[in-house]
Protein backbone atom coordinates (compact mmCIF):
# COMPACT_ATOMS: atom_id res chain seq x y z
CA UNK A 1 0.00 0.00 0.00
CA UNK A 2 1.37 3.39 -0.97
CA UNK A 3 2.52 5.64 1.87
CA UNK A 4 0.24 8.62 2.41
CA UNK A 5 1.43 12.01 3.62
CA UNK A 6 0.22 15.57 3.95
CA UNK A 7 2.29 18.67 3.26
CA UNK A 8 0.98 21.72 5.12
CA UNK A 9 2.56 25.12 4.41
CA UNK A 10 0.73 26.93 7.24
CA UNK A 11 -1.24 28.98 4.73
CA UNK A 12 -2.59 32.19 6.19
CA UNK A 13 -6.20 33.21 5.62
CA UNK A 14 -7.85 36.60 5.24
CA UNK A 15 -9.24 37.70 8.60
CA UNK A 16 -7.07 35.30 10.61
CA UNK A 17 -3.86 35.86 12.51
CA UNK A 18 -0.67 34.13 11.46
CA UNK A 19 -0.68 32.39 14.84
CA UNK A 20 -4.02 30.86 13.84
CA UNK A 21 -2.37 29.47 10.70
CA UNK A 22 0.30 27.74 12.80
CA UNK A 23 -2.28 26.36 15.22
CA UNK A 24 -4.22 25.13 12.20
CA UNK A 25 -1.15 23.21 11.03
CA UNK A 26 -0.81 21.48 14.40
CA UNK A 27 -4.52 20.61 14.44
CA UNK A 28 -4.32 19.26 10.90
CA UNK A 29 -1.40 17.03 11.87
CA UNK A 30 -3.34 15.60 14.80
CA UNK A 31 -6.30 14.98 12.48
CA UNK A 32 -4.03 13.29 9.93
CA UNK A 33 -2.73 10.96 12.64
CA UNK A 34 -6.28 9.99 13.61
CA UNK A 35 -7.02 9.31 9.94
CA UNK A 36 -4.07 6.93 9.67
CA UNK A 37 -1.73 9.03 7.53
CA UNK A 38 1.89 7.88 7.54
CA UNK A 39 3.70 11.22 7.55
CA UNK A 40 3.13 14.95 8.01
CA UNK A 41 5.42 17.44 6.30
CA UNK A 42 5.89 21.18 6.90
CA UNK A 43 7.72 23.71 4.73
CA UNK A 44 10.13 26.65 5.02
CA UNK A 45 9.28 30.04 3.51
CA UNK A 46 10.56 33.49 4.44
CA UNK A 47 8.90 36.88 4.07
CA UNK A 48 5.76 35.47 2.39
CA UNK A 49 2.50 37.05 3.54
CA UNK A 50 0.50 33.96 2.63
CA UNK A 51 2.63 31.46 4.56
CA UNK A 52 3.36 31.42 8.29
CA UNK A 53 5.64 28.36 8.15
CA UNK A 54 9.14 29.80 8.37
CA UNK A 55 10.82 27.54 10.92
CA UNK A 56 10.22 23.82 10.25
CA UNK A 57 12.11 22.45 13.27
CA UNK A 58 10.23 24.74 15.67
CA UNK A 59 6.84 24.01 14.12
CA UNK A 60 7.49 20.27 14.07
CA UNK A 61 8.28 20.35 17.78
CA UNK A 62 4.77 21.70 18.38
CA UNK A 63 3.38 19.02 16.09
CA UNK A 64 5.33 16.37 17.97
CA UNK A 65 3.66 17.45 21.20
CA UNK A 66 0.21 17.01 19.65
CA UNK A 67 0.86 13.59 18.07
CA UNK A 68 2.32 10.24 19.06
CA UNK A 69 2.62 8.00 15.99
CA UNK A 70 2.71 9.87 12.68
CA UNK A 71 6.13 10.56 11.18
CA UNK A 72 7.16 14.22 11.04
CA UNK A 73 9.17 15.75 8.23
CA UNK A 74 10.41 18.96 6.66
CA UNK A 75 9.63 19.47 2.99
CA UNK A 76 11.84 21.06 3.23
CA UNK A 77 14.63 22.85 4.98
CA UNK A 78 16.32 25.07 2.39
CA UNK A 79 19.91 24.09 3.04
CA UNK A 80 21.56 27.08 1.29
CA UNK A 81 20.00 29.30 4.00
CA UNK A 82 21.66 27.49 6.91
CA UNK A 83 24.88 26.09 8.25
CA UNK A 84 24.64 22.27 8.13
CA UNK A 85 25.61 21.90 11.79
CA UNK A 86 22.70 24.13 12.87
CA UNK A 87 20.22 22.05 10.85
CA UNK A 88 21.70 18.87 12.34
CA UNK A 89 21.37 20.25 15.88
CA UNK A 90 17.78 21.33 15.29
CA UNK A 91 16.64 17.97 13.99
CA UNK A 92 18.65 16.01 16.52
CA UNK A 93 16.85 18.03 19.19
CA UNK A 94 13.50 17.38 17.49
CA UNK A 95 14.24 13.65 17.50
CA UNK A 96 14.49 13.80 21.31
CA UNK A 97 10.84 14.88 21.42
CA UNK A 98 9.68 12.47 18.70
CA UNK A 99 12.10 9.53 18.76
CA UNK A 100 12.04 7.42 15.62
CA UNK A 101 9.55 9.71 13.88
CA UNK A 102 11.67 12.46 12.31
CA UNK A 103 12.52 12.91 8.61
CA UNK A 104 14.67 15.71 7.24
CA UNK A 105 13.72 16.83 3.75
CA UNK A 106 16.21 19.19 2.13
CA UNK A 107 15.78 21.68 -0.70
CA UNK A 108 17.91 24.28 -2.45
CA UNK A 109 15.49 27.10 -3.27
CA UNK A 110 17.36 30.40 -3.27
CA UNK A 111 14.59 32.39 -1.59
CA UNK A 112 11.44 34.18 -2.68
CA UNK A 113 12.82 37.68 -3.34
CA UNK A 114 16.15 39.48 -3.43
CA UNK A 115 15.52 41.21 -0.04
CA UNK A 116 14.81 37.81 1.52
CA UNK A 117 18.02 36.41 0.10
CA UNK A 118 19.96 39.35 1.50
CA UNK A 119 18.31 38.94 4.91
CA UNK A 120 19.32 35.27 4.93
CA UNK A 121 22.92 36.27 4.13
CA UNK A 122 22.75 33.81 1.29
CA UNK A 123 25.88 33.30 -0.74
CA UNK A 124 27.24 30.63 -3.02
CA UNK A 125 26.70 27.11 -1.73
CA UNK A 126 27.39 23.56 -2.84
CA UNK A 127 24.21 21.57 -2.20
CA UNK A 128 25.89 18.17 -2.50
CA UNK A 129 28.74 19.17 -0.19
CA UNK A 130 26.32 20.64 2.35
CA UNK A 131 24.32 17.40 2.38
CA UNK A 132 27.48 15.38 2.91
CA UNK A 133 28.50 17.64 5.80
CA UNK A 134 25.06 17.38 7.36
CA UNK A 135 25.15 13.58 7.11
CA UNK A 136 28.46 13.60 8.87
CA UNK A 137 27.05 15.50 11.84
CA UNK A 138 23.95 13.30 12.10
CA UNK A 139 25.95 10.11 11.60
CA UNK A 140 28.67 10.92 14.09
CA UNK A 141 31.54 10.97 11.58
CA UNK A 142 32.17 14.74 11.50
CA UNK A 143 35.06 16.53 13.14
CA UNK A 144 32.60 18.10 15.60
CA UNK A 145 30.47 15.78 17.73
CA UNK A 146 26.80 16.70 17.60
CA UNK A 147 24.94 17.49 20.82
CA UNK A 148 22.34 16.37 21.48
CA UNK A 149 23.00 13.09 19.75
CA UNK A 150 20.04 12.11 17.55
CA UNK A 151 17.68 9.62 19.15
CA UNK A 152 18.07 7.12 16.33
CA UNK A 153 18.55 7.74 12.60
CA UNK A 154 17.15 10.91 11.00
CA UNK A 155 16.50 9.89 7.36
CA UNK A 156 17.29 12.50 4.72
CA UNK A 157 15.12 13.23 1.66
CA UNK A 158 15.80 15.56 -1.26
CA UNK A 159 13.21 17.90 -2.76
CA UNK A 160 14.21 17.24 -6.31
CA UNK A 161 14.41 19.31 -9.43
CA UNK A 162 16.70 18.22 -12.24
CA UNK A 163 19.82 19.09 -10.25
CA UNK A 164 18.33 17.74 -7.03
CA UNK A 165 17.68 14.38 -8.69
CA UNK A 166 21.32 14.11 -9.67
CA UNK A 167 22.53 15.04 -6.20
CA UNK A 168 20.12 12.56 -4.60
CA UNK A 169 21.18 9.75 -6.93
CA UNK A 170 24.85 10.29 -6.19
CA UNK A 171 24.21 10.49 -2.44
CA UNK A 172 21.88 7.49 -2.38
CA UNK A 173 18.91 9.41 -1.01
CA UNK A 174 15.13 9.26 -1.62
CA UNK A 175 13.47 12.09 -3.53
CA UNK A 176 10.24 14.07 -3.35
CA UNK A 177 9.20 15.40 -6.75
CA UNK A 178 6.36 17.69 -7.76
CA UNK A 179 5.29 20.39 -10.15
CA UNK A 180 6.48 20.20 -13.76
CA UNK A 181 8.43 16.98 -13.15
CA UNK A 182 5.15 15.12 -12.68
CA UNK A 183 3.58 16.35 -15.90
CA UNK A 184 0.16 16.70 -14.25
CA UNK A 185 -1.91 18.74 -16.67
CA UNK A 186 0.93 18.80 -19.17
CA UNK A 187 3.57 16.71 -20.94
CA UNK A 188 4.95 14.02 -18.58
CA UNK A 189 7.87 13.04 -20.81
CA UNK A 190 10.59 15.34 -19.36
CA UNK A 191 9.75 14.32 -15.81
CA UNK A 192 9.73 10.64 -16.65
CA UNK A 193 13.13 10.98 -18.31
CA UNK A 194 14.50 12.75 -15.23
CA UNK A 195 13.14 10.07 -12.90
CA UNK A 196 14.60 7.35 -15.12
CA UNK A 197 17.97 9.09 -14.84
CA UNK A 198 17.67 9.20 -11.05
CA UNK A 199 16.93 5.47 -10.90
CA UNK A 200 19.68 4.63 -13.39
CA UNK A 201 22.38 6.67 -11.60
CA UNK A 202 21.34 5.82 -8.03
CA UNK A 203 24.19 4.75 -5.77
CA UNK A 204 23.07 2.69 -2.74
CA UNK A 205 23.87 4.21 0.63
CA UNK A 206 23.69 3.14 4.26
CA UNK A 207 20.28 4.85 4.47
CA UNK A 208 18.76 3.78 1.16
CA UNK A 209 19.54 0.59 -0.75
CA UNK A 210 17.30 1.39 -3.73
CA UNK A 211 15.92 4.55 -5.37
CA UNK A 212 12.73 5.82 -3.75
CA UNK A 213 10.30 8.37 -5.23
CA UNK A 214 7.56 10.31 -3.45
CA UNK A 215 5.29 12.56 -5.51
CA UNK A 216 3.86 15.84 -4.21
CA UNK A 217 0.70 17.24 -5.80
CA UNK A 218 -2.27 19.34 -4.77
CA UNK A 219 -5.14 16.92 -4.03
CA UNK A 220 -8.62 18.07 -3.02
CA UNK A 221 -11.77 15.94 -2.85
CA UNK A 222 -15.40 17.02 -2.58
CA UNK A 223 -18.81 15.47 -3.13
CA UNK A 224 -19.15 17.02 -6.59
CA UNK A 225 -16.80 18.26 -9.28
CA UNK A 226 -18.14 21.80 -8.90
CA UNK A 227 -17.47 21.80 -5.15
CA UNK A 228 -13.93 20.53 -5.72
CA UNK A 229 -13.33 23.28 -8.28
CA UNK A 230 -14.34 25.82 -5.66
CA UNK A 231 -11.93 24.30 -3.12
CA UNK A 232 -8.89 24.89 -5.37
CA UNK A 233 -9.92 28.43 -6.35
CA UNK A 234 -8.45 30.35 -3.33
CA UNK A 235 -5.01 28.76 -3.85
CA UNK A 236 -5.17 29.21 -7.62
CA UNK A 237 -6.00 32.90 -7.19
CA UNK A 238 -3.17 33.41 -4.71
CA UNK A 239 -0.74 31.79 -7.16
CA UNK A 240 -2.00 34.03 -9.96
CA UNK A 241 -1.44 37.12 -7.85
CA UNK A 242 2.06 36.04 -6.87
CA UNK A 243 3.04 35.60 -10.51
CA UNK A 244 1.62 38.93 -11.63
CA UNK A 245 2.23 41.20 -8.63
CA UNK A 246 5.14 39.50 -6.83
CA UNK A 247 3.08 39.15 -3.65
CA UNK A 248 1.79 35.76 -2.49
CA UNK A 249 -1.26 36.71 -0.39
CA UNK A 250 -3.36 34.96 2.26
CA UNK A 251 -6.16 32.70 1.07
CA UNK A 252 -9.49 34.43 0.47
CA UNK A 253 -13.00 32.96 0.69
CA UNK A 254 -14.35 31.49 -2.53
CA UNK A 255 -17.09 34.12 -2.73
CA UNK A 256 -14.52 36.93 -2.55
CA UNK A 257 -12.37 35.32 -5.25
CA UNK A 258 -15.35 34.89 -7.55
CA UNK A 259 -16.47 38.50 -6.99
CA UNK A 260 -13.03 39.94 -7.69
CA UNK A 261 -11.69 41.05 -11.03
CA UNK A 262 -8.72 39.42 -12.71
CA UNK A 263 -6.78 40.10 -15.86
CA UNK A 264 -6.58 37.67 -18.76
CA UNK A 265 -3.06 36.79 -17.67
CA UNK A 266 -4.20 36.12 -14.11
CA UNK A 267 -7.03 33.94 -15.39
CA UNK A 268 -4.47 31.95 -17.36
CA UNK A 269 -2.43 31.35 -14.21
CA UNK A 270 -5.57 30.32 -12.31
CA UNK A 271 -6.32 27.76 -15.00
CA UNK A 272 -2.74 26.45 -14.92
CA UNK A 273 -2.91 25.86 -11.16
CA UNK A 274 -6.22 24.05 -11.51
CA UNK A 275 -4.84 21.89 -14.33
CA UNK A 276 -1.79 20.94 -12.26
CA UNK A 277 -3.92 19.78 -9.31
CA UNK A 278 -5.78 16.51 -8.82
CA UNK A 279 -9.27 17.54 -7.75
CA UNK A 280 -12.79 16.23 -8.02
CA UNK A 281 -14.99 13.53 -6.59
CA UNK A 282 -13.41 10.55 -4.84
CA UNK A 283 -13.83 8.39 -7.96
CA UNK A 284 -12.21 11.00 -10.21
CA UNK A 285 -9.30 11.56 -7.83
CA UNK A 286 -8.76 7.83 -7.40
CA UNK A 287 -8.46 7.36 -11.15
CA UNK A 288 -6.02 10.23 -11.63
CA UNK A 289 -3.87 9.22 -8.65
CA UNK A 290 -3.67 5.63 -9.88
CA UNK A 291 -2.41 6.88 -13.25
CA UNK A 292 0.15 9.20 -11.62
CA UNK A 293 1.48 6.53 -9.29
CA UNK A 294 1.74 3.96 -12.08
CA UNK A 295 3.47 6.45 -14.38
CA UNK A 296 6.04 7.61 -11.83
CA UNK A 297 6.56 4.42 -9.83
CA UNK A 298 6.08 6.46 -6.66
CA UNK A 299 5.82 4.72 -3.30
CA UNK A 300 4.51 7.75 -1.39
CA UNK A 301 1.90 10.40 -2.12
CA UNK A 302 2.51 13.80 -0.51
CA UNK A 303 -0.82 15.63 -0.78
CA UNK A 304 -0.26 19.38 -0.65
CA UNK A 305 -3.67 20.89 -1.29
CA UNK A 306 -5.00 23.89 0.64
CA UNK A 307 -8.17 25.96 0.66
CA UNK A 308 -9.76 28.74 2.69
CA UNK A 309 -12.43 26.60 4.38
CA UNK A 310 -10.70 24.55 7.08
CA UNK A 311 -13.70 22.24 7.57
CA UNK A 312 -13.79 21.47 3.84
CA UNK A 313 -10.04 20.81 3.92
CA UNK A 314 -10.45 18.40 6.85
CA UNK A 315 -13.22 16.59 4.98
CA UNK A 316 -10.98 16.35 1.91
CA UNK A 317 -8.15 14.89 4.02
CA UNK A 318 -10.57 12.32 5.42
CA UNK A 319 -11.82 11.37 1.96
CA UNK A 320 -8.27 10.94 0.67
CA UNK A 321 -7.36 8.77 3.64
CA UNK A 322 -10.39 6.55 3.07
CA UNK A 323 -9.64 6.41 -0.66
CA UNK A 324 -6.17 5.02 -0.05
CA UNK A 325 -7.24 2.47 2.51
CA UNK A 326 -6.68 4.25 5.80
CA UNK A 327 -9.10 3.21 8.58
Amino acid sequence: MIKLSLLDRSRTRAGETEAAALRGTVARAAHAERLGYDRFWVAEHHGVAGIAGAAPAVLLTAVAGATSRIRLGSAGVMLPHHQPIVVAEQFATLSAFAPGRVDLGLGRSPGFTAPVRRALRQGDSDFAADIAELRGFLGGTAEVTLHPQPDGPVPLHVLATGTGLRVAAEAGLPVIVGGPLLGVGGDPAPGLEALAGYRRDFRPSAQQAEPRVAVSVDVLIADTADEAAELILPEAWAMAQSRTTGVFPPLEPVAAVRAGRRSARQQQYVEQTVAAAIIGTAARVESRLAELIERTGAVELVASGSTFDRDALAASDASLGALLGRP
